[in-house]
């Protein structure tokens, strides 16, 4: 899975290669497009200062994001499908269904659930957000796999491509990073959150170049450690954490395995295919963590509405306990 080497006498830094040919420039541009949809997306349902944002909003986003899901799937089939016109009248009919479909179900959605709020404790939102975010960006690393072939993949050697393409890491970082900026978190919460985005961002190292991808990889996952230990040692780690903080440690030690099971292996299509397995459940994990966080999470100022002096690592000040029960009506 190495990189073809340059001409003799260049330099050949060890970089993961982008796998966008001539041919595939359009497809990258709707690639980014999608990307940033989905940030924007994101950015209109969950940074709300009303509380959970309703559910016709969540279910439009949803929505929206399915829809390019399937458009990513037409795509795919244009390089599956030998006859031209019928794979390009898929793509047609995905390119209708992100227009239509998302506004049919938040009009329905308006008839049902009307003013209703999602829950704040609920799980059920997060990680359908989660789920659909990182499969269609995997589907996004499968499409250029798929397409910048020279010829016919097998479908160990798709999913091995795919899973570990920049297409499928770097976009996963650019919405992790997102989130993370806008979610309200404690300090573990925000320094597990950080590490996890470092670590799709030099995850393609992984599979492309071993050696410098493991090391890269165990570098963040000691810095995680070592920030752990230093939050522990200051009594940071407030008692709602501790749950949180063992999800991120036995992720990084998933990661750090199959990182490891890669380099072993030389980087064989079958251990990439599983690192980018585990690497894409612990980001399903993220997303749905800072996705709850943006509306349900600790009382703790985002770092976009920071306030100078104010400790960062602060948690939520204690409920108020009640003192009388409200009377019935």
């Amino acid at each position: 899975m190495k990189r073809p080497g340059s001409s003799p006498g260049s330099m050949n830094l060890p970089l993961p290669a982008i796998g966008v040919s001539s041919g595939l420039g359009p497809f990258a541009a709707i690639a980014i497009s999608m990307i940033a949809i989905t940030i924007v997306v994101l950015g209109l349902v969950l940074r709300t200062e009303r509380g959970p944002p309703l559910l016709t909003q969540m279910l439009l986003a949803l929505a929206v994001l399915l829809g390019g899901t399937v458009l990513l799937l037409a795509l795919l089939f244009i390089f599956i499908d030998s006859d031209g016109t019928t794979a390009w009248t898929w793509v047609l009919v995905a390119f209708n269904f992100m227009m239509m479909v998302p506004l049919g179900l938040w009009f329905i959605g308006l008839i049902v659930f009307r003013d209703r709020r999602v829950s704040p404790r609920a799980w059920a939102w997060p990680v359908s957000l989660g789920v659909t975010v990182t499969g269609s960006e995997a589907l996004m690393g499968v499409l250029f796999a798929y397409g910048g072939a020279n010829g016919t993949l097998s479908v160990v050697a798709t999913f091995g491509l795919g899973l570990s393409s920049i297409w499928f890491f770097w976009s996963m970082a650019a919405v992790m990073t997102a989130l993370t900026v806008w979610a309200p978190q404690p300090a573990a919460g925000r320094a597990g959150a950080l590490a996890l985005t470092l670590a799709s961002v030099v995850a393609p190292w992984v599979t492309a170049y071993p050696i410098v991808g493991v090391l890269a990889m165990s570098v963040v996952m000691v810095g995680w450690f070592a920030m752990l230990a230093r939050l522990l040692r200051l009594r940071r780690i407030v008692p709602g954490e501790a749950s949180l903080v063992a999800w991120i440690s036995v992720a990084f030690l998933a990661m750090g395995a199959a990182g490891a099971l890669v380099a072993a292996t030389g980087g064989s299509m079958l251990a990439a295919t599983v690192f980018g397995t585990v690497m894409g459940l612990a980001m399903i994990g993220e997303v749905a963590y800072l996705v709850r966080a943006c509306y349900g999470g600790p009382v703790v100022r985002p770092w976009t509405e920071g306030v100078p002096g104010a400790d960062p690592g602060a948690s939520a000040p204690p409920p108020v306990p009640r003192t009388a029960v409200e009377p019935r009506s």
